[in-house]
């Protein structure tokens, strides 16, 4: 432990607020347990003013910096590595409102504001702050920002940077960029606020937001939506946009082995179309700005249209809140399900809406192949085009033999993404887990132009090092690898045959909207 910087850091913020990693180590492993880290201190200062002065006391002392709020990540970027030399500054004491303006709509809150708080202080103001996930009772609006973190209404409202209007942040240096304008015009300039926004705490630390507040809906109306095939999924969507317009919320995908799980997982919750032989499911929301019976009608028009044009197979639409609750436990367990079922290889890809019919034919095919008898529960946020595709373990197998094949087979997954034009992170960010993987989807001037700004905002290199982006001298202690990735096996897709990787070579290609359908 370096002595001096830990005794200037408890002068500075009292002995309560300054500890040993000893004395705080549930905050030095991330929520999956794959990484855990050493660190010179923990601390939690009170205000911006004590952050930047603690930014400044470890650069004296040459010490790393990770930032965390509600450690919810799942890519562990906000957790440190295990060569102690890092001091931990944890964001949970700046958790003050400091303005709700509703002739503005703007809400300004502080970067360790736990997300549904927010959501609760607009929604008391008579306004919606819509961005919604299921960590959304720990996560915090620092960590959302930090990951640009998407959730279930981006097809009506954006990411949260689309919902941000200013920033306040704490540099490299220890200064403070007082940026919490509330504007929604101000090109007086580069747009600092999307730079650091979705930077992982690698550019800066912020510590305060402006954020964009709505009205809010006078009406919601929820259905369960049955179909044919994932093409038929896909042309309804875009049948729904055209009818619904601004009013679509929400189109969350649901395979049908996801609904299988979850019956099989959660035996007491909804058990709608348990017996129907559908492949896809979709969960619509629409939220209304006139009145119920507004919504309503747009429901039977746009549904009763879709059935006479054959882009529907069925539809359970809710009729009370109750119903509709329900209805979205099936989204909200997903997770819980899949945990409860054992370990299985998470892939948080986006592809263009008009490619992932092509996206999953394809990459389901190629992982039969080469990887006989796994389980896809492919699910998420189709308005927008960000899948979690999910691949589990062959029902003769188990757990430990499928996690083997975790570099191989996520290689095929994310090349076979990269190569329909998608990405390998649609939500989640890059952290550490995926830090190896960017410079086979990235171009070498893309990754050039992303040092040049990590050099130029923090040149000595303390601001969250080893996530998001490797350093010409990386820190020669790594976080404890995951789980997932410590294992045996198969460790580069050089192991998958040559014919099927020139399929998956990442190549640009032309395609036209509405050519999957």
């Amino acid at each position: 432990m370096s002595q001096p910087l830990f005794a200037a850091l408890q002068a500075l913020l009292g002995d309560a607020y300054a500890q040993p990693g000893s004395e705080a180590s549930q905050y030095l492993t991330d929520k999956q347990g794959s990484y855990t880290g050493e660190v010179v201190a923990v601390v939690r200062p009170a205000d911006t003013e004590q952050v930047a002065a603690a930014v400044r006391l470890c650069r004296e002392h040459g010490a790393p910096i990770v930032v965390q709020g509600g450690n919810t990540g799942l890519m562990g970027a906000a957790t440190p590595d295990a060569s102690g030399r890092s001091v931990l500054l944890r964001l949970d004491r700046l958790n003050r409102v400091r303005e709700v303006d509703t002739d503005n709509d703007t809400l300004t809150v502080e970067a360790g504001c736990i997300l549904q708080n927010i959501q609760d202080v607009a929604r008391q103001a008579g306004r919606l702050f819509p961005l919604s996930l299921g960590a959304e009772g720990s996560c915090t609006i620092g960590g959302n920002l930090g990951t640009n973190a998407g959730g279930t209404a981006v097809l009506r409202y954006g990411n949260t940077r689309e919902l941000t209007l200013g920033l306040e942040v704490v540099t490299a240096e220890g200064q403070i960029w007082h940026g919490l304008r509330g504007l929604r015009k101000d090109n007086t300039g580069y747009d600092l606020r999307d730079l650091y926004i979705g930077s992982e705490g690698t550019l800066g630390i912020i510590t305060a937001a402006t954020l964009k507040l709505f009205p809010l809906p006078k009406a919601q109306a929820t259905a369960l939506l049955a179909f044919d095939s994932l093409a038929q999924a896909v042309s309804f969507l875009s049948h729904a946009r055209g009818g619904f317009g601004a009013s679509l919320t929400a189109f969350e995908l649901l395979g049908a082995d996801c609904l299988a799980l979850l019956r099989e997982q959660f035996p007491e919750g909804p058990q709608p179309f348990a017996k129907a032989d559908l492949p896809w499911f979709a969960l619509l929301e629409l939220s209304d700005n006139h009145s119920e019976e507004h919504a309503r009608q747009a429901f039977e028009e746009v549904l009763g249209e879709a059935f006479e044009g054959g882009l529907l197979a069925d539809a359970l639409i809710a009729e009370s809140l109750a119903q509709s609750e329900a209805l979205w436990l099936l989204r909200e367990n997903m997770s819980d399900a899949q945990r409860r079922a054992g370990r299985n290889m998470k892939h948080d890809i986006s592809v263009p809406i008009s490619r992932i019919v092509e996206f999953v034919a394809h990459t389901d095919a190629l992982l039969q192949e080469h990887f006989p008898g796994v389980r896809n529960f492919t699910f998420g946020h189709l308005g927008d085009g960000n899948l979690h595709y999910n691949v589990a373990h062959p029902v003769d197998s188990t757990v430990d033999a499928h996690m083997a094949n975790y570099a191989a087979l996520s290689a095929l997954v994310h090349d076979s993404a990269h190569a329909h034009g998608g990405s390998i992170s649609a939500e989640h960010g890059i952290g550490q887990r995926k830090l190896a993987m960017l410079p086979r989807y990235k171009s070498e001037v893309e990754l050039d132009l992303m040092r040049r700004i990590k050099q130029a905002l923090d040149p000595l290199n303390l601001l969250n090092p080893g996530k998001v982006l490797s350093t010409a001298e990386p820190d020669p202690v790594g976080a404890r690898l995951a789980r997932e990735d410590d294992v045996s096996g198969p460790k580069d897709i050089s192991d998958v045959p040559a014919s099927s990787r020139a399929s998956l070579a990442p190549t640009p290609f032309n395609s036209t909207k509405g050519a999957d359908a």
